[in-house]
């Protein structure tokens, strides 16, 4: 009996998760799922394959007063069976029993800065059980412009952009409408100030469900600017000049870019400039517990679903032990605009310049999208491209494309390249007609061939 005991705390002691289970108990398999699903590796001890297996259950019923499997130990604490680990699981609770908290610092995470990176790994991690603090304080700019939360994207880049975008289009679609017709004065006006209070209004309402997200994630929220003290310790001030010092187990710098500017004539009105934090393909810098996400990483792409993905994978990283990195190639994104201008993956030159130009086959064609034709708009102004690795079995590896509403069609395409989709699939794929989608599915004038590649009919 005292072997049975050894065996049963031993196990015990040197498992971080140990199971007690049967091979054939469903119940058991629902809980090891349950762990593999996580990425969580546990030791299993399955009593119905071993001789000893009755004498261990029994030891287990007088040490834990449970009859069945699977009988669960996390860090040397006892659980229970698959109800009670399915009820820590789904209350946030499971995976800091098995990564407890340090009990040396505030928080497990201070994310210092507050746009669509750095909220979606505050949640995320939240989301993981972890004990969050997000950091966000807009210093003006030399205009004196200030915004609430979100980041640039939200407050004077991507959501802002997009409607005046639109606004933009819709003065087109004015001018094209008398050509189909509809008849109106000739006095069309627009007002300033009916577009920046919408457009306001909106911002307005995507900075509270932030900071109501946050609140309802129990994300600890500071408008303040923070200064690294340590790599654990961070001191912040408040716009009333108060401070706070707080420490974390990790950071995360989430500051997007803010420009830098030089004291000549012109820098401040005209100039751009950049800030390079560099980091590994895990997201970490030179300091073993800050990471970086979003804009402020050196050589990585700068849009906002870049930051976001990045964000909840590092958190998923450092959280479920998961491994997925953030794909910063096969990435999708559009230019706003009045041509708009979407692409996935390699530029040709970089194409060429990583496979070799000999590897690389260009398709391209230029086309005129129908609604341009009674409105008697430019003709082949519109531009599609995709690039072929040759030795991957035409794999597309780069989609370019120039014409009305990028974004809806280089979304849809950056599924398929993401799959890994070839040449042959975009051409055994029926086009929906007529569409100006539809041309990555006819394609087939390579620029290699030297021939016209304009689309001249259906």
């Amino acid at each position: 009996m005292a072997d049975i005991k050894a065996i049963v705390q031993e196990n015990i002691k040197n498992h971080p998760v140990m199971i007690f289970s049967k091979s054939y108990c469903p119940f058991c398999k629902k809980v090891k799922g349950l762990f593999e699903s996580m990425n969580v590796n546990y030791h299993a001890l399955e009593l119905d394959l071993r001789d000893d297996g009755q004498a261990i259950q029994e030891n287990l019923l007088e040490v834990t007063g449970q009859k069945t499997v699977p009988n669960v130990f996390i860090q040397g604490k006892h659980i229970g069976g698959s109800d009670n680990v399915h009820l820590l699981y789904e209350g946030k609770k499971l995976l800091p029993l098995i990564n407890p908290p340090s009990a040396n610092y505030d928080y497990d995470l201070i994310v210092v800065g507050g746009g669509s990176g750095g909220l979606s790994c505050a949640k995320e991690a939240a989301n993981l059980g972890r004990k969050v603090a997000v950091l966000d304080f807009v210093k003006p700019t030399p205009i004196g412009t200030a915004w609430g939360l979100g980041g640039t994207c939200v407050n004077v880049g991507c959501i802002p952009k997009k409607l005046m975008h639109q606004a933009a289009l819709l003065g087109q679609a004015l001018e094209d409408a008398k050509h189909y017709g509809w008849d109106y004065g000739d006095k069309v006006e627009h007002q300033w100030e009916t577009l920046r209070e919408g457009v306001q209004n909106h911002i307005g309402s995507l900075n509270w469900g932030y900071r109501v997200q946050l609140r309802d994630k129990k994300v600890t929220y500071k408008n303040a600017y923070g200064v690294f003290i340590d790599n654990h310790t961070i001191k912040t001030t408040d716009k009333k000049g108060k401070e706070l010092v707080m420490t974390a187990d990790k950071f995360v710098l989430a500051t997007g870019l803010r420009p830098r500017y030089p004291n000549i004539p012109g820098a401040k009105e005209f100039g751009i400039t950049r800030y390079k934090v560099p980091a590994d393909d895990n997201e970490k810098t030179n300091v073993p517990n800050i990471y970086a996400i979003g804009d402020i990483l050196d050589g990585k792409l700068e849009l906002t679903p870049v930051a976001i993905e990045a964000g909840k994978l590092l958190s998923r990283r450092l959280y479920r032990n998961d491994t997925l990195l953030t794909d910063y190639i096969n990435v999708p994104t559009t230019v706003f605009t009045p041509l708009e201008y979407g692409a996935i993956g390699y530029s040709e030159e970089d194409a060429k310049a990583k496979f070799g130009e000999d590897n690389i086959e260009v398709y391209h064609l230029e086309f005129q999208p129908l609604e341009y034709t009674v409105a008697h708009r430019e003709a082949n102004a519109c531009y599609a491209k995709i690039l072929c690795n040759k030795e991957d079995g035409e794999r597309v590896i780069g989609f370019h494309y120039l014409g009305p509403n990028a974004g809806e069609v280089t979304q849809g395409y950056a599924v398929a390249i993401k799959c890994g989709a070839t040449k042959a699939d975009f051409s055994n794929t029926v086009g929906i007609h007529p569409t100006c989608s539809e041309n990555f599915t006819t394609m087939e004038i390579s620029k290699s061939s030297g021939a016209t590649f304009t689309v001249t009919g259906c």
